[in-house]
């Protein structure tokens, strides 16, 4: 494995792959902050320039974190299909790239080479992608899953209504279920982010919520975004859930800090293809983000974009049925600005429809952040263009439980009319026999949540 380049007279010597990886990277706060980041701008390319000369097989042989020191690593091992790996085990991370942009290749040439793959590969040829690149790639993948109804298609764009409340009031949850349904957001999941990490308090909103979906017919799941300990205790005691939720992280420490393990993970698996309400088969929502590792000290001297793409990974391993990246919401100290938001949820996205996952981004930043509304609403636009399967909806763009900012139910709305976009197809049928939206438009009705009264 090559690992040396002179550039401009200079020479560059990297000790191993993973210092390699790390200073190929975009610039991330959350790089710097672990100390593994390029010094400038000249080394960041010697970097790229090494990488994109490395094979896939270099890559698989010099394995960041060993399979025999990390279940996350087993799990991304095992997934790989030996056939296609061979035939592809000796292109270039460059010749990766040229074969994902190429126009002459299709998604199903995509999602048949995509199990050669691992992480850590999709990892290397991101850092090697422009902007542009990475939209232009993700938006020749589709994703379809079901669980109730199925998203994904092309020219769709489902939309996650997240209507939290400070205190899980239900009467609360309600009325924003309701204003984002006047909107036509809810295709994607009503999905609740409890303040209450409690069985009964769990159990009391995934009832509430799937009695609202059966007395409107909504085609449509419900989710509690408590931990999986807490929904499974619920599910047993009579909660009605279509989705089990689990944040995750890229490595065994990672997700021993979530109070996770595949081991768990499994059984949890086990419990929702029984006891769920969905009819599947896809029944699990899994979120993710950059930066959550080195937050638990469990990252490895890993960048924070390689431990994503393995975060995928794993997820990958339950063929769940909607995916997110939660790209701004860990703060400046992983993504300190908007550019560096901009680029985490572009790379984000392309990584999981990479990995054959249904990818959704929650376009949101901290207050703290050095970022704004009208860079989330530029990310948005971007991502949709990229054939993004959803995006998340709060109650004017504010979620007064987590304190902070996402996009709005009519952001979502707004982005659909701007890009000749429409809803699920079966939530779209809904819609119309509501009279919310006609022929692909929202109508005057829409918007106004009394309607639901």
């Amino acid at each position: 494995m090559k690992t040396t380049i002179t550039l401009m007279g200079k020479t560059y010597q990297f000790k191993s792959l993973k210092e390699i990886m790390a200073k190929a990277n975009e610039e991330k706060s959350g790089d710097q902050l672990a100390g593994i980041h390029a010094q400038d701008a000249q080394e960041r390319i010697a970097a790229r320039h090494v990488l994109s000369e490395l094979t896939l097989a270099d890559i698989r042989n010099n394995p960041l974190l060993p399979p025999e020191e990390d279940e996350v690593s087993r799990v991304i091992e095992e997934g790989v299909n030996e056939k296609i790996y061979a035939s592809i085990r000796n292109w270039t991370v460059a010749e990766l790239r040229e074969y994902l942009l190429s126009p002459n290749v299709t998604n199903n040439e995509i999602a048949h080479i995509r199990r050669g793959l691992t992480s850590e590969m999709i990892a290397a040829v991101t850092k090697i992608m422009t902007n542009l690149d990475l939209i232009q790639a993700a938006s020749k993948i589709t994703v379809e899953t079901r669980c109730n109804t199925t998203i994904g298609q092309k020219g769709r764009l489902a939309g996650r209504a997240q209507p939290n409340h400070p205190n899980d009031n239900l009467q609360g949850i309600k009325a924003a279920i309701f204003e984002a349904l006047s909107y036509g957001v809810g295709d994607a999941v009503i999905g609740i982010n409890p303040v209450i990490d409690t069985a009964d308090s769990v159990k009391a909103i995934l009832n509430m919520t799937k009695e609202l979906i059966e007395k409107w017919n909504i085609p449509t799941q419900n989710c509690v975004l408590a931990h999986v300990t807490t929904q499974m205790r619920a599910i047993k005691q009579g909660g009605a859930a279509d989705l089990l939720f689990q944040s995750l992280a890229g490595t065994e420490l990672g997700n021993k800090a979530f109070g996770i393990s595949v081991e768990l993970l499994d059984e949890a698996n086990e419990l929702i293809l029984k006891e769920g309400t969905a009819a599947g088969p896809n029944v699990w929502y899994f979120e993710t983000g950059q930066g959550s590792e080195l937050s638990a000290d469990a990252h490895h001297g890993i960048d924070q974009l390689t431990l994503e793409a393995r975060c995928y990974g794993l997820a990958k391993r339950y063929k769940p049925f909607i995916v997110n990246t939660v790209v701004g919401f860990i703060g400046p100290e992983y993504l300190y600005n908007s550019k560096q938001v901009i680029r985490a949820g572009l790379e984000d996205h392309f990584m999981g429809k990479l990995h054959g996952l249904p990818m959704g981004v929650d376009v949101c930043y901290t207050n703290h952040m050095k970022a704004d509304q009208n860079d989330m609403e530029n990310l948005a636009v971007l991502l949709a263009a990229a054939g993004v399967n959803f995006l998340i909806g709060v109650a004017m763009a504010d979620d007064c439980m987590l304190n902070y900012q996402s996009l709005s139910f009519h952001d979502i709305a707004t982005l659909r009319e701007l890009l000749h976009m429409r809803p699920a197809p079966e939530f779209e049928r809904w819609l119309e026999k509501m009279g919310i939206m006609e022929n692909g438009r929202l109508t005057s009705i829409a918007g106004d949540p009394t309607l639901f009264l």
